[in-house]
């Protein structure tokens, strides 16, 4: 008896040891996520989109429709809040017909601490192909008005002044980073791939207050890529920068600075890439933050082999980690999204075939040791250009994109929204 007492002792003890291990088991497997369409508030041909999280956990989307003014085309920008069930009435944000308008280098909208708006658009300073400034204007009402745009580059020169990031640098202040083309002479700008012709593209930085007053601009890089976008986080420790730059060897690879204690940090590279690159690529960095954890993702062709790849900082960019590769291949091109959540991060970019384009969608671990899902979000209609870049946002345990396709021979934004299957 006491033999079988003891059988059935040991038993029920590995019987109860399977249950834990098959629970903890369950427990381990990564979460899926399910695709949904997200109707937007947009109406009839709409571009060139943003898509940003405010603190007061709205999201706030911004686009250009394009209408018809007293001399020609005109343009306006428009935007919507999203609360997690429905949008807000869209408002417009300003409106021109002297508008500098381009697939690659497109309005951003933020939010401050004290509850401003901020928006910026590109207005041309002179006949010039590619001569145009950065404007940004400021609301204190919600969106209701807007005041007069204020010209962020004061260099008065006929050249190229975009890709701009924003991030707020206090409660009521802004940051505002962009590329500036004083020093190229507006020369040899025949095309967003042609540049280099005159001086260097620069990157540089300034700090706007709530009544548009600029200070603290300074040079950040004398010498950068000249046409491919920038972006910044928020990290525990300022805010960190990410672009493209550009050596005397042409060399255009991905590099890091952070508004450190008053000053900025010099660039860093996130990795020697070393693609030696004799054009612009139009094909930007993205960047995420959580805490002194940062991801950068982006875009390559080093060896001849297109790739997109990302790489993680665990001090708040100091440095990266070697890069893992999502994607590589003829097809892929690049125009890439990064989001942080929680323990996860999502990374976006598009693919090209003989069969179109698609937009995708990958989730990995934040040590990025393991992808967690990978989802085809959508096949698009439109080809080349005109699909522009898609914008990526991780907000309260869910992934919303936002991208331009074109339906019926007109530019057309579509949405997706990644929930958690339950």
């Amino acid at each position: 008896m006491r033999k079988i007492l003891l059988s059935l002792l040991m038993l029920l003890t590995a019987c109860g040891k399977g249950t834990s291990e098959s629970t903890r088991a369950v427990e381990a497997a990564p979460a899926s996520y399910a695709r949904n369409d997200w109707p937007l508030p947009t109406v009839g041909a709409a571009a060139q989109p943003d898509l940003v999280a405010a603190r007061d956990r709205r999201l706030l989307l911004s686009w250009i429709e394009a209408g018809t003014g007293n001399s020609g085309s005109s343009h306006r920008l428009k935007f919507a809040a999203f609360d997690g069930n429905a949008w807000s009435a869209t408002q417009e944000i300003a409106h021109g017909d002297d508008w500098f308008v381009n697939w690659a280098d497109t309005p951003h909208i933020a939010a401050t601490e004290d509850g401003a708006l901020w928006a910026h658009w590109l207005r041309e300073s002179a006949k010039a192909a590619y001569a145009y400034d950065v404007v940004l204007s400021r609301s204190g009402d919600g969106g209701k008005t807007w005041s007069t745009p204020l010209t962020v580059n004061d260099d008065a020169t006929p050249t190229e002044h975009g890709f701009v990031s924003l991030w707020p640098q206090s409660r009521d202040s802004l940051g505002i980073a962009w590329l500036d083309g004083r020093n190229t002479g507006g020369e040899g700008n025949g095309g967003h791939e042609e540049h280099g012709a005159g001086g260097a593209m620069t990157l540089r930085v300034a700090r706007l207050d709530a009544g548009l007053n600029k200070s603290t601009e300074s040079e950040l890089d004398p010498r950068t890529c000249d046409c491919c976008q920038t972006d910044t986080a928020m990290t525990a420790r300022g805010p960190l920068i990410v672009y493209r730059d550009r050596d005397g060897d042409e060399i255009r690879d991905i590099v890091t600075a952070r508004f450190d204690n008053g000053a900025w940090t010099l660039p860093r590279k996130v990795h020697d890439d070393r693609w030696k690159m004799p054009a612009c690529p139009v094909n930007g960095p993205a960047v995420a933050a959580n805490g002194t954890r940062a991801w950068v993702a982006w875009y390559t062709a080093a060896g001849d082999m297109p790739k997109v790849r990302i790489a993680r900082s665990q001090d708040a960019g100091d440095s990266f980690f070697p890069p893992v590769d999502l994607d590589s291949g003829l097809e892929v091109q690049g125009r890439v999204g990064v989001a942080a959540d929680g323990d996860a991060v999502w990374v976006s970019w598009s693919r090209e075939d003989a069969n179109g384009q698609s937009l995708w969608l990958a989730r990995y671990d934040a040590g990025l040791g393991k992808e967690l899902q990978r989802i085809q979000v959508a096949k698009l209609q439109g080809r080349g250009r005109a699909t522009g870049f898609a914008q990526l946002v991780a907000h309260e345990g869910a992934a919303y994109l936002v991208w331009t396709d074109v339906v019926d021979g007109k530019p057309a934004l579509q949405g997706a929204r990644l929930t958690r299957k339950i």
